[in-house]
């Protein structure tokens, strides 16, 4: 298991996906064939996070779309790719933040997203509150605790 470096103010995560995770049940697989692939959109600007994000989310079974460091990216992507849900930061590479970007996704594409951020405080929840978060994932986090993330929030999409 590779261990966690902080380095100004950074913290560089995990590239390999923790062994004890799980993959993502096997009802979620069985969704796939219905809807095809489960597509993740990534957002996040933080080069190091969005490529292991990547590598932990495609090793546990998910076709990651992005990732997208801005929100004119992340929109740009959503209508191409029409993900299944977005993992997003809310500090972006850009004049619009991720909760502007996650208006736009729930707005225009019925996309809903986790927010994988360290701004975690009451005020930035409200802002998202009106697009329906499916969850809060602050940072620094493990490839792990991504991956579980997601699949309770896909258990979420599922419920009628």
């Amino acid at each position: 298991m590779t261990t966690l470096h902080q380095n100004a103010g950074h913290v560089a995560l995990p590239s390999e996906p923790d062994q004890n995770s799980s993959p993502p049940a096997e009802e979620t697989r069985r969704m796939e064939g219905k809807q095809g692939p489960l597509r993740i959109l990534v957002v996040e600007d933080d080069f190091l996070i969005a490529m292991q994000s990547e590598v932990a989310l495609t090793a546990a079974g998910f076709e990651v779309v992005g990732p997208a460091t801005t929100a004119e990216e992340a929109v740009a992507l959503a209508r191409e790719a029409q993900p299944t849900l977005a993992v997003m930061d809310i500090r972006l590479a850009s004049t619009r933040d991720g909760i502007d970007a996650a208006r736009q996704l729930y707005q225009d594409f019925a996309i809903r997203c986790i927010f994988a951020t360290a701004h975690d405080d009451v005020h930035t929840r409200r802002r998202a509150e009106p697009y329906a978060p499916l969850g809060w994932l602050p940072k620094p986090y493990t490839m792990a605790s991504l991956v579980s993330v997601v699949d309770g929030a896909l258990a979420q999409l599922r419920r009628p």
